[in-house]
C-alpha cells in the first residue's frame, strides 16, 4: 500500500500527487490532508477512477483510504 502525505498543499496539488501516484497500478493508497477542500477532491477524483473511498479524521488531519 501506497501512502501519499499532502498535508500543507493546496488543490490542486493533493490531486496531482494522487493521480501520479495511481498511476503505479496499485490496488490501496493512503492518502494524508489537512483540510477539507482537499479531501473533497481527492475522494471526487478517486472515485471516478474507480476506487472506493474511506475517510478518518487523525486529529486536524484526514485519512483517505483508496481500494480497488
Amino acid at each position: 500500500m501506497k501512502t501519499i502525505d499532502a498535508r500543507g498543499l493546496s488543490c490542486p496539488e493533493p490531486v496531482i500527487m494522487t493521480k501520479n501516484a495511481l498511476s503505479s497500478g496499485e490496488a490501496e493508497y493512503e492518502i494524508l490532508v489537512d483540510n477539507v477542500t482537499a479531501k473533497e477532491n481527492v475522494t471526487r477524483f478517486a472515485v471516478h477512477q474507480g476506487y472506493q473511498v474511506s475517510a478518518a479524521e487523525q486529529g486536524e488531519d484526514y485519512l483517505l483510504k483508496l481500494k480497488k
